[in-house]
């Protein structure tokens, strides 16, 4: 399948377009000021908020200016991940895309499509006049994946319509009727850098090469979190030669599963010979347990040069206690349906500074309840270690509404279109309608997407026939509300 034949043109052509332009989360400026002068340059009322949202607005089609209007919504920022041997900088690179077999990918770094696609679709809606629909808006929010903080400062009035299609979901043929809401545990452990002594051997460790995946939906499906594997050694090292902590940089985004995690250590110079061969029993152990799920994952040894100082001892043995003892994947799973209720993901530790180690970590539920008993679980473990403590405000779930009309309309486009009945379910993950359901009671919402794999990675990727799918039946659903 070549670039030039990928349908629909309209959508393809508004995706190569957006990944032209750099949109990091929290750095979305130039996207802001994209989307609103190509609103501007079709003649249509543009707005951007004080957030930066952006909504444009698209009159009826003569004849159905009675429709109810209709919100199509997407987040116009993406995750920024790439491979480690990747020269690419996100603020000012454009995302170089592929063609293989009957998907979409980018050359070592997400794609994109999370949720560009959905940008995309919206865009070209609004330059095809030759459709059908009631009175639309178009909204772009920002900062979608770094704490939904696009949607949350939406103030009530800037959307006027009374049904919402989301189109930030990843499986085609899947409605979503209901998400997770999530908060952030973070610890930050303080400390005097210690000299380190005569008769220590350093060690550099390196666990890489994982799955990853996204932090809530794919909690599930067994993929090994880089930072707990490596902590599981330094434990064990710690208890059994005195292993002590120098640097650690491991993990990275808080809505990614780590896929690669690296410490400098040190041990005693007469245990270094056993700790290598540990290293590879221990190996050997984690390629037999995810032998299915992390086919590429890679355990690296390397001596190193020494370091001038460590954490002091009891620091290193805190710290490293509590990294194996936090909470990670799934919790809880729903009473009602077969879905995850509750997860925590350890997402990344890093010394930022000499004597600081700030460790980030999220947590997810439907229930506003249990997502707070997941936070005091992993907060307690880092209290019991002295560090200092934060769990973040979080943002709220989506509840499903069983009388929802954009729904039944949404299900018998999907049978009159494919023949078959559309998956209706929750997702454990944060939609931006959870924070549109608290600032516009009774929006009726429904998300879909066409398919995504691998988001929130290097190995993102979009299945391409799923697009038109999508896009046929978002064009359907317009027509017929």
């Amino acid at each position: 399948m070549e670039k030039s034949t990928l349908q629909p043109a309209s959508v393809f052509e508004m995706f190569a377009r957006i990944n032209q332009v750099p949109r990091p989360s929290k750095h979305e400026e130039r996207m802001i000021e994209f989307l609103a002068d190509f609103g501007k340059s079709l003649g249509l009322e543009t707005k951007v908020d004080e957030t930066g949202n952006v909504l444009i607005r698209k009159p009826a089609t003569p004849g159905m200016e009675s429709r109810p209007t209709v919100i199509l919504q997407s987040h116009m920022d993406m995750v920024c991940e790439k491979n480690a041997d990747v020269e690419f900088d996100f603020m000012h690179d454009a995302i170089q895309t592929y063609v293989e077999g009957e998907w979409m990918r980018a050359r070592g770094t997400t794609l994109g499509a999370d949720d560009g696609i959905g940008c995309a679709m919206e865009m070209a809606i609004l330059a095809d006049n030759s459709l059908r629909h009631g009175p639309l808006e178009c909204v772009f929010t920002r900062d979608e994946e770094t704490g939904l903080t696009g949607a949350e400062g939406m103030q009530p009035g800037f959307m006027t319509g009374q049904m919402l299609i989301n189109l930030d979901s990843e499986d085609e043929g899947e409605m979503f009727v209901s998400c997770a809401g999530g908060c952030r545990t973070t610890a930050t452990f303080r400390f005097t850098p210690e000299a380190t002594p005569e008769g220590l051997f350093f060690l550099r460790l390196t666990v890489k090469g994982l799955t990853g995946g996204h932090s809530g939906d794919d909690i599930d499906k067994k993929r090994a979190n880089a930072n707990k594997l490596l902590v599981r050694f330094l434990y064990d090292g710690m208890k059994a030669w005195g292993l002590r902590l120098s640097d650690i940089q491991a993990g990275g985004l808080h809505n990614a599963i780590p896929r690669e995690a690296s410490c400098l250590v040190a041990i005693p110079n007469n245990y270094k010979e056993q700790a290598r061969a540990q290293w590879n029993i221990f190996a050997a152990d984690v390629q037999e347990e995810f032998y299915a799920t992390e086919p590429s994952m890679e355990f690296l040894l390397e001596s190193a040069e020494a370091a001038p100082t460590l954490l002091p001892e009891d620091v290193s043995r805190r710290l490293i206690t509590a990294l194996q003892a936090v909470d990670n994947g799934v919790y809880a799973m729903s009473q009602e349906i077969a879905l995850v209720e509750t997860s925590s993901n350890l997402a990344s530790i890093r010394q930022t500074e000499p004597g600081v180690i700030f460790v980030n970590s999220s947590q997810r539920s439907s229930l506003l309840s249990n997502r707070l008993n997941m936070a005091h679980t992993v907060a307690a473990a880092f209290e019991l270690a002295g560090a200092e403590v934060e769990i973040g405000e979080g943002y709220p779930g989506w509840k499903m509404n069983p009388n929802s009309e954009l729904l039944r309309i949404t299900r018998e486009q999907y049978v009159r279109l494919f023949g078959k009945e559309p998956i209706v379910r929750g997702i454990h993950a944060g939609l931006e309608c959870g924070l549109f359901s608290e600032k516009y009671p009774g929006l009726d919402m429904v998300s879909f997407g066409p398919t995504l794999r691998g988001v929130h990675s290097p190995d993102e990727r979009l299945l391409i026939p799923t697009v038109d799918m999508v896009w046929r039946h978002l064009l359907a659903i317009l027509e017929n509300v």
